[in-house]
């Protein structure tokens, strides 16, 4: 058996962390072998709440959970950390401006990533998932000038497997067929969802999805817009958001984080844009293609990017851009 990875939960009395806290302790994150502590962080109101969870999570009886630790302290959550899922964030309320929510968030990703700084090992793997999940990605990094800009990323792995699941609902395979969709910048509505580098395997054949769909409308239209408001459809239906899904998304990021993407598959992440040569300004948290490799993503090289692509990828540059305007306002007066 190796020496125990500790790994942090923010967040982690909430809905996505109960989906998530069990498949991270039982092996199917970091590996059978591969013993964990997992460190729980929440806000002092939810001390209860995590009482549970730990209960629960002590129940289960897992064979490789070294240790839990649930606290509401910072300097007991961040210490020594090998990875950080930062779930935990103000979520948006009825009535609120994104303008309000970033400036919460801001708040609480300054000093989060400050912790990261204070306390964690270096070599962290911190991975954002809380909305606005790419500002606030930025904004921990940021705050955290030690840690290499690349060892952050942030989730838009949940929208690459609602694309995948699109696709495979629509030809009637499983999703695990469709490979290399990508998601472009923002996980926001404005992320742009692209398969026109994708595969599905058809009849034993690999096949570009726009070839095996012959449906050019639907791929442009209702495909994009049904990815781009999934979430609001979710909240709608259930009447609380993703977490089953969200759950599901962190522990597929975080598993080609350590062990890398299968051989001529790439994945999307949100990770930091300096030096791409797609035309995305430097320094915005932007979501591209990427494979993965000894712990380290490269971004997804030489793909043709048409002018329907180049027009959505442009927009939600732009929203981030913004976004990153008003987030650093906020910080400089934080």
């Amino acid at each position: 058996m190796s020496e125990p990875i500790r790994v942090l939960v923010t967040g982690a009395a909430g809905q996505i962390a109960y989906s998530l806290l069990y498949s991270i302790g039982n092996g199917s994150v970091f590996g059978k072998d591969q013993p964990v502590i997992l460190v729980l962080l929440d806000i002092t109101p939810m001390m209860g709440v995590l009482d549970g969870v730990l209960m629960e999570l002590q129940d289960c009886a897992l064979p490789l959970l070294k240790d839990v630790i649930a606290t509401d302290k910072e300097d007991i959550a961040f210490k020594d950390l090998d990875v950080a899922i930062l779930v935990g964030s103000m979520p948006r309320r009825d009535g609120m401006e994104r303008k309000d929510l970033l400036k919460a968030n801001v708040k609480i990703f300054k000093c989060q990533g400050a912790a990261l700084e204070k306390y964690a090992k270096k070599s962290v793997k911190v991975i954002v998932v809380g909305n606005p999940a790419n500002t606030n990605c930025l904004t921990a990094a940021k705050s955290a000038p030690s840690i290499p800009k690349e060892n952050f990323s942030c989730l838009t792995r949940l929208d690459h497997n609602r694309a995948k699941a699109q696709i495979a609902l629509k030809l009637g395979v499983t999703s695990d067929d469709v490979k290399n969709v990508i998601i472009w910048g923002n996980h926001s509505s404005t992320q742009y969802p692209d398969v026109s580098h994708a595969k599905v395997k058809l009849q034993g054949k690999e096949v570009g999805v726009y070839d095996a769909l012959k449906d050019d409308s639907w791929l442009k239209g209702e495909f994009i817009t049904t990815v781009q408001q999934r979430g609001a459809a979710v909240i709608k239906a259930r009447k609380l958001s993703s977490a089953m899904s969200a759950a599901k998304a962190i522990c597929d990021h975080v598993r080609d984080i350590w062990f890398g993407t299968p051989e001529g598959e790439f994945v999307s992440m949100g990770i930091i844009s300096d030096g791409n040569s797609y035309g995305v300004p430097d320094d915005l948290l932007y979501s591209f293609p990427v494979t993965i490799k000894n712990k380290t993503w490269k971004i997804v090289e030489g793909l043709t990017i048409n002018d329907f692509s180049r027009e959505k990828m442009d927009l939600t540059a732009k929203e981030l851009a913004e976004e990153k305007e008003t987030a650093f306002e906020f910080l400089s007066s934080a």
